[in-house]
Order: C-alpha cells, then structure tokens, then sequence
C-alpha cells in the first residue's frame, strides 16, 4: 500500500534567533516589537517551547529589520548579539561544554533541535593544525538571504567567546558571497581576514583556540545535557520509511544537477538494486520520490522567496528554465508565473481580511 506523502519545506529554526535580531533593531535606535508582531511573532509565540518560524519568513524578517534600520550588515549586528540560550537545549549543552572544541562540536551535532534547512547541515572539520566550522551553501544570494550567513558566522565567534569567556579570534572566514557594499565590517569583527566570492562558507579556528578552557564547566550538568540533547536528537530525527531517508538526501543533491538512484544508493550505502526493490516494498519509486520533492519544493521557492525561476530551475537540478517550467505546468496545470501571481493574490487578499477584522475589533 502506498504512503502518504508529506509535504518537503525549506526548513525552520528556533523563534529563539529573533531574540539577537530584536537586540540589534534595538541597537539601532528602533523599536523590534512591531516587527516582530507583523510578523506573528507576540509574546506568547515566542515563549513556545519549540517554536520554530519558516526560513522564508524568517529572511523576510531580517530583510524588513535590514529596510527599518537601513542597515545591510544587520546579519553581523545580530551575530554579535547572539546569546547560546537563544538555541535552545543545544546552546545551553554547549555552554557546559569542556573546552570551545566541545562546544563547537556540540552545536553543530545538535543543529536539528535549534534549525533545519533542506540545503544540508552545518559541520566541524577538524586537522592536525585546527578546524573549520562549516555553514551549507544557501545560494543564490540576494538582500534576502546574505544577511543568514553573517548572523551564523558571527554568532558561532560570539558564542563559543560566551563559553571560554573571551572574544574569539578566527584564523580566516571565508563567505560564498561577492564582498557587498558593508564589507569593511567584517575583519574588524571576526579579527581576521575576510575572503569573499570562496567556495564555503566557513570559520577557521587554530589548536591553541579550540583547546580553550570552559572555566563554568561541571562534568556532570554537561553529561546530563548531552544525554538529553540525544535523546532529543533520536526523537527529531527517527525517520519511519526509506522514503524519508531518500528525501533528506535529495535536498542537498539537487543542487545544480539532477541526482540518480545510484547516486542516492550509493549515500545509504545500499546497492541500487537494494534500494529499488525496498522502495517498491514500500509502494513507492526513485523518480516518484524524485518528482514530488521537487514539485515541494518549487511551490515553497515561488510562493515563499523571492528567487527567479531560472535560479529555482538550478536549486531543483533542472538543466534549463523551460524544463522546469514545462514540468511545474504538468504538475500543477498551471505555469510557475501564474501560481506565484495567484499565491500573492491569496496573500494580498488574507492581508486585507485580517486588517479589516482588526479594524471591526476597536469599533
């Protein structure tokens, strides 16, 4: 019998994040709080026990803190303002960490609890001489999404300076991005060369960094929060069906190219034959599965960002934009031109409800 197909989304993160953003708009001389409630963000939304808030939503968030403050480098303003108990049980896990080579591992092991992204997961890479801390590539960038990669650098330096309790100086960063028009902010912030237009996004630490001693460190509280934040981690992550494995896998394949079965095989270390015939077992296929992720994941990018099709037609691995466009209209009936004129219509006219029965309310 057939599975019921949930639906793929870009991703979320914790609410917590809002917190450093609101710091920063504060900064500034602004008030957050009208923001945030534009944004659905009140009081009590934000003291949810795991709340999270949709990355498009949130890249819209920071876009409309960047216009409201007319600050571009509001990402690494945020990062500044960063706080480890902003993430949750994963941050306050690593701020009883041992040492900052602990607490780096710690947060990006225990990423899943705080934010998910389709696009991958950050890591930490360590050599002989130090390690990177890895952020996943979210390109294309544009107002709306660099501003991501400057809070979580940043906000990486700024917390694993809260757990040795001193400011951290990075090797070298290096950023995806072109050097925008803000980028004399960076080296004076991270204290170390700054290398635009790289192929990563990451944060070099040394040795002699990463063995930087926890001085609120206790053996025992830092035990009991590991075990906790496994177990949660289990919870998060147990998937139910070789399906979901296969769409984890897809999201960080498809970018630029159009992954196969054997490719995907070869990730969950199955023989090709393996994987077809458990899928089957399953109700299901490779181009199936294939096919309804991207059909997902192109109705979030046209309804929720402001990306061209051309650029979905790359983050989905179509070889061109017609293709894409002829395969959007078979999926839906409709072009990708006309479903995203459509949502907006939607959008505009649930905007417009909402604000007359506000306006109904204090007549």
């Amino acid at each position: 019998m057939a599975m019921k197909a949930s639906r793929v989304r870009l991703g979320d993160l914790s609410v917590g994040f809002t917190q450093a953003l609101a710091d920063a708009v504060r900064e500034q001389g602004k008030r957050p709080e009208p923001l945030l409630e534009q944004f659905g963000l009140d009081t009590a939304r934000l003291s949810a026990p795991r709340e999270r808030l949709s990355i498009p939503r949130f890249m819209r968030l920071g876009h409309s803190a960047i216009a409201l403050c007319d600050n571009p480098a509001m990402g690494l303003d945020m990062g500044r303002h960063s706080r480890l108990s902003q993430v949750g049980l994963a941050g306050i896990c690593a701020a009883q960490a041992p040492d900052l080579r602990e607490a780096a591992r710690t947060l990006t092991r225990f990423e899943p609890l705080y934010a998910a992204n389709y696009r991958g997961r950050s890591g930490f890479s360590e050599d002989a001489r130090g390690a990177w801390l890895h952020f996943y590539s979210i390109s294309p960038y544009n107002a709306y999404n660099r501003f991501v990669v400057d809070s979580v650098l940043a906000g990486w330096q700024t917390n694993l300076g809260q757990v040795v309790d001193r400011r951290i100086i990075a090797d070298k960063v290096e950023i995806e991005f072109p050097a925008p028009d803000y980028s004399a902010r960076y080296e004076p912030l991270f204290g170390c060369p700054v290398e635009f237009a790289s192929g990563a996004n990451r944060l070099r630490l040394s040795s002699e960094t990463l063995a930087l001693r926890n001085p609120q460190h206790c053996p025992g509280t830092w035990r009991h929060l590991l075990e906790l934040c496994e177990r949660e981690l289990e919870q998060l992550t147990r998937t139910r069906s070789l399906r979901e494995r296969v769409i984890q896998l897809l999201g960080p394949l498809l970018h630029g190219h159009e992954p196969d079965l054997e490719e995907v095989a070869r990730s969950l270390h199955l023989p090709s034959w393996t994987l077809r015939r458990k899928l089957a077992e399953e109700g299901t296929q490779f181009r199936t599965i294939l096919n309804d992720t991207r059909r997902d994941l192109a109705t979030a990018y046209i309804r929720d960002t402001e990306l061209a099709f051309g650029e979905i037609a790359y983050l989905l691995g179509f070889a061109s934009a017609e293709a894409f466009q002829r395969a959007f209209k078979r999926w839906l009936g409709q072009t990708p031109g006309d479903y995203r004129r459509a949502q907006r219509r939607a959008a505009g006219e649930a905007q417009s409800s909402v604000a007359s029965s506000s306006t109904s309310g204090m007549s």
